[in-house]
C-alpha cells in the first residue's frame, strides 16, 4: 500500500492525524498518552518497547494500536523512520 493510501486509511480511523520522522538510532524515553494511539510506519523502521521484554517492531506498511495509558519508549531503526499517527476516533 502506498504512503498516501496508508495516511488516508488512518484518517478514516483516527483524528488529529500527523506525520513525523526521525533519524537512525533516535530514541524516545518512557512516556504514555491519555488517548489510544494508532500509528502506521510509512518508511524505515522503529521498535516500540512496552515492557522490559516486549518489543513491537514496525516496518513500512505496519500498523500499531497502543491503548491509552500504556507506558512505552521507542528506538528508530538504522534507516530512520517516517510515521503517521493519530488519536483513535472514539476517544477524547
Amino acid at each position: 500500500m502506498t504512503r498516501d493510501a496508508l495516511v488516508a486509511r488512518l484518517r478514516g480511523e483516527a483524528r488529529d492525524v500527523y506525520c513525523w520522522s526521525n533519524a537512525p538510532g533516535d530514541r524516545y524515553g518512557w512516556h504514555d498518552h491519555t488517548y489510544t494511539k494508532i500509528l502506521y510506519c510509512l518508511e524505515g523502521s522503529i521498535d516500540f518497547i512496552v515492557a522490559p521484554t516486549e518489543w513491537i517492531h514496525l516496518e513500512a506498511g505496519d500498523r500499531m494500536e497502543l491503548p491509552a495509558g500504556t507506558s512505552h519508549s521507542a528506538v528508530v531503526g538504522d534507516r530512520g523512520v517516517v510515521c503517521a499517527e493519530g488519536k483513535k476516533e472514539d476517544q477524547g
